[in-house]
């Protein structure tokens, strides 16, 4: 485990902020799959005690980040086909009905601000900041999501955000895959403007197929 600095967030909460902190390196990479999460060395390590520590790590158990083990303790979670594909099939079937509500639903302006969100992610991802590229692809998806008019599938949407957070940062972390990613953007776009719902919703679905396939080959390399 490389050296933990703890995220400044006077506005948190400590136990979010020593989330927050242990999130970004798991998700980055700095603290492995299989790697125990042990209270006292993060405690010492982040200079905080081990209450916001040990409640930290049960909000990454139920991100599906950290697994719990009985007399074992916690470890990072493996990241593994079948949760891939698990998160990606719940994922695809609301991304779907998203974009065919959007297509009648979606104001002049919000696709205005849609347009405008894909040129913002074109110019984050020819970067290197994995975690703003992965929140300006958010963005781009949240603009569809909040133009369909569904409380329910926006919270639905909501409550999977952070299950789907772990493997948009593997995507995006494949540098080639992201102009593929700005195109496919821009084919939902031209969908969306023609308030054409059937190309909208097949061009969705292979935009997040496309991910279950990247993601799942780095997957298998690493086995």
């Amino acid at each position: 485990m490389e050296d933990l600095k703890l995220a400044t967030d006077k506005y948190l909460p400590l136990r979010d902020v020593v989330f927050q902190t242990l999130r970004e390196a798991i998700l980055r990479g700095n603290i492995k799959p299989g790697e125990r999460l042990m209270e006292i060395q993060l405690s010492q390590q982040l200079g905080v005690s081990r209450t916001p520590v040990r409640e930290a790590i049960r909000m990454l158990e139920l991100e599906g980040l950290v697994n719990m083990t009985p007399r074992k303790g916690a470890a990072v979670a493996a990241i593994s086909e079948k949760s891939l594909r698990d998160v990606l099939e719940v994922r695809c079937a609301l991304e779907e009905l998203s974009v065919r509500l959007a297509c009648e639903r979606m104001s002049w302006e919000q696709f205005e601000q849609l347009r405008t969100s894909n040129v913002k992610f074109a110019q984050v991802a020819e970067g290197e900041d994995i975690t703003e590229i992965a929140k300006s692809d958010e963005a781009f998806h949240d603009i569809i999501y909040y133009s369909t008019d569904n409380d329910k599938l926006i919270l639905l949407l909501n409550q999977l955000r952070e299950q789907m957070y772990r493997y948009r940062i593997e995507h995006i972390k494949i540098k080639e895959r992201r102009s593929m990613l700005i195109r496919e953007h821009q084919e939902i776009i031209d969908a969306l403007r023609e308030r054409d719902s059937q190309t909208a919703v097949l061009v969705m679905r292979r935009h997040i197929n496309n991910q279950e396939i990247q993601v799942g080959r780095k997957i298998k390399e690493k086995e």
